[in-house]
């Protein structure tokens, strides 16, 4: 099983890995270990490289397959098993989905503590992303309120913590799961939860910055009624 870099530091920006495994019908490469997040949980997967002998292999992006940890090459042949790679991700594009995820946590945290909605669904891509929520109305001016709370807890320069638990662990801890439905998978023994402290605690796979300072100003840009009681939130993270 490839070991998840990512997983525990979020600021790996390259690695040396060995090749465990080729899928010649994805053209992928499966590593023994890897910093490349697979996307999940509304963030996109990462991009980059790996190169092997001097030969650089572009990967569109990182995927699940099979089981597998898969990093798809875009074209051409692939490196054999056992051959050594290093690895880099696509350093701009991964730091700007880490403070739009960060970002995302944010509006989660300060929506539950304030109004005490669920999280019903959301999506991101570099510096902009969206949450739904379950609130039966929403006006102009609690938006505008939700944007001055989440810029005060930007500034408020809280750290991000991750931590990975043993599932009988991280289900003791109150309102772990803020989505409306559990997407945990029942077979999963560990959690790996991330804690923006004094905030929000949620379990969540992606990558993170270590501070809501790093995130920057944050603007809601529009808001739209998806149901009775789902509210879709927008928001941009300044560039």
């Amino acid at each position: 099983m490839t070991g998840l870099l990512y997983q525990t530091d979020s600021y790996l920006k390259a690695f040396d890995a060995v090749v465990t495994g080729v899928d010649t019908e994805n053209n992928g490469v499966i590593l023994d270990r890897s910093v490349f997040y697979p996307g999940g949980g509304g963030q996109p997967a990462d991009q980059g490289q790996l190169i092997v002998d001097g030969i650089s292999y572009a990967i569109k992006r990182a995927k699940w397959i099979g089981g597998e940890l898969m990093h798809l090459v875009t074209s051409g042949s692939l490196p054999e098993v056992g051959q050594s790679v290093h690895g880099e991700i696509d350093w701009d594009l991964r730091y700007k989905l880490m403070r739009t995820h960060t970002a995302m946590h944010i509006l989660c945290g300060v929506i539950w503590r304030d109004y005490g909605a669920s999280v019903t669904g959301g999506n991101m891509e570099p510096l902009k992303g969206r949450m739904d929520f379950e609130f039966e109305t929403m006006r102009q001016e609690m938006v505008a309120e939700i944007e001055q709370k989440i810029n005060e807890e930007v500034a408020n320069g809280r750290d991000v913590l991750v931590n990975i638990l043993p599932r009988d662990v991280a289900f003791q801890i109150p309102d772990l799961i803020r989505t409306k439905i559990n997407l945990l998978p029942a077979g999963i023994t560990e959690v790996r939860t991330v804690e923006i402290v004094g905030l929000d605690l949620q379990a969540d796979g992606g990558t993170h910055v270590r501070n809501t300072s790093e995130v920057g100003s944050l603007k809601v840009t529009d808001y739209k009624s998806k149901g009775k009681i789902n509210k879709r939130i927008y928001v941009e993270v300044e560039s």
